[in-house]
């Protein structure tokens, strides 16, 4: 998948998502507001849903106005401002979970890409793939059309939030040996370490 670019053009996004954006980049809130004026959200509503290439255009503005860092700065926050299931005990089940996070904050045709009362998700926007590289080590795998860099904040600020409280060290590399989304392949991958 080409960042930027829905998979499928029915899939819709969720209102809080987009405000979970705004509220991540409060210095800049208006701005953002604008751009995603710009590109037909206006007003957005928790409890709304709106059309992801409309949103992934934002985002594409976005990195063009502030750059590849504020995308990260925009992972990190929607992460953050996540509510964890107290089951999420450990570093690795939350990072397994982003994919589930993802597909619960995605529509089809009025359908939600995941229920969590029979387990069942829908095809339709990539996925956020994760496996398990030794005890303290594990890849993630992105393939959806949402930017490299926002990602990266996803995943770093999950890792941080669940890395063992007894750990001195946590990394989050992106895999530069691999495929990149910026250069136009279909994942990126990420190296997340600790100890």
């Amino acid at each position: 998948m080409v960042q930027f670019k829905v998979i499928n053009p029915k899939v819709e996004v969720s209102g809080k998502s987009i405000l979970g954006m705004v509220e991540g980049l409060p210095t800049v809130k208006e701005r953002i507001l604008q751009i995603l004026i710009d590109n037909n959200i206006e007003n957005p509503q928790k409890d709304k849903w709106y059309p992801q290439q409309n949103w992934l255009d934002a985002f594409k503005t976005i990195f063009e106005v502030f750059g590849p860092n504020t995308l990260y700065v925009v992972g990190n926050k929607i992460s953050e401002n996540t509510k964890w299931p107290r089951e999420f005990d450990s570093i690795e089940k939350a990072l397994a979970s982003i994919d589930i996070a993802f597909h619960m904050s995605h529509r089809i045709e009025d359908k939600i890409l995941y229920d969590p009362e029979t387990g069942t998700m829908k095809e339709g926007i990539g996925h956020y793939r994760f496996e398990k590289i030794d005890d303290k080590e594990v890849k993630m795998i992105c393939n959806n059309s949402y930017p490299c860099d926002f990602d990266r904040g996803i995943i770093t600020n999950t890792a941080r939030i669940f890395v063992p409280k007894n750990s001195k060290f946590l990394r989050v590399e992106h895999d530069d040996s691999g495929l990149c989304r910026n250069n136009g392949d279909n994942q990126c991958n990420y190296i997340v370490k600790w100890f």
